[in-house]
């Protein structure tokens, strides 16, 4: 195996490193329904990569290849898109939306579960092409898009909204990393239909990286606008 492919387990490492910070935050804010989605997301993410660390050191099997292609194909973005959908959409919306995408992804795991595989297409680099139910790969586009659409074009919007205002600068640039961190892996997802697994690994890497550091910087933001609104209301009039 070439070095490349032990960047997913860097990956999970990196999700691990970042559920400990997420986790205690969504727990403080319980009825915070988009932080609940966005700590599913990191690990489901981290399941992926997980699933794709298992691959890189003990090799090939058909556990491992459908454990991978739920993770990644369907469950890769989906939990934290699902989580700006409910910064973005009013929560009824929200509930009715989720419970279209939990039935699809119930369905479409399903399917990989019971689909057979056709082994002679089997390399050292995990490709969707082994599942012999092909119509299966084309229920993943439409996962990916909504992914995509709530992910990344969900933090372009918010990125948008704030790009004028100096008080919460630190929102835009936090959504701008988090939009890239959303695409990243999009792209290398892409490749990863042409046999270019390997491109995957170093863009789900980068994604993650990206996504922390936007999470970051908005709920530093997030914490210091409060601390000012507190000091404000403290401080003594003047007149």
């Amino acid at each position: 195996m070439p070095l490349v492919a032990y960047i997913p387990i860097i990956t999970t490492l990196f999700c691990v490193y970042f559920l400990f910070k997420i986790y205690p935050h969504w727990r403080a804010k319980p009825q915070a329904l988009y932080l609940m989605w966005w700590t599913l997301g990191v690990v489901c993410y981290g399941l992926g990569t997980l699933v794709e660390s298992i691959h890189t050191l003990y090799g090939w099997s058909p556990i491992i290849f459908k454990s991978w292609y739920i993770a990644g194909a369907f469950l890769g973005g989906v939990p934290l898109a699902q989580g700006t959908v409910y910064l973005l959409v009013p929560r009824a919306i929200a509930h009715k939306m989720t419970a279209v995408l939990v039935a699809v992804l119930i369905v479409s795991t399903i399917l990989v579960v019971v689909s057979p595989l056709d082994e002679s297409r089997v390399s050292h680099q995990l490709s969707g092409d082994v599942l012999e139910w092909t119509f299966i790969r084309l229920i993943t586009p439409f996962v990916n898009i909504y992914a995509f659409i709530f992910l990344v074009g969900g933090a372009i919007y918010s990125a948008a909204r704030y790009f004028k205002s100096i008080e919460f600068r630190g929102r835009f640039w936090g959504n701008t990393l988090i939009a890239l961190g959303g695409l990243l892996p999009g792209i290398g997802g892409t490749m990863a239909k042409f046999g270019q697994t390997y491109v995957l690994y170093v863009t789900e890497l980068i994604g993650i990286v990206f996504i922390f550091a936007g999470y970051q910087v908005i709920r530093h933001d997030r914490t210091l606008s409060i601390h000012q609104n507190q000091m404000s209301t403290l401080a003594p009039s003047k007149s």
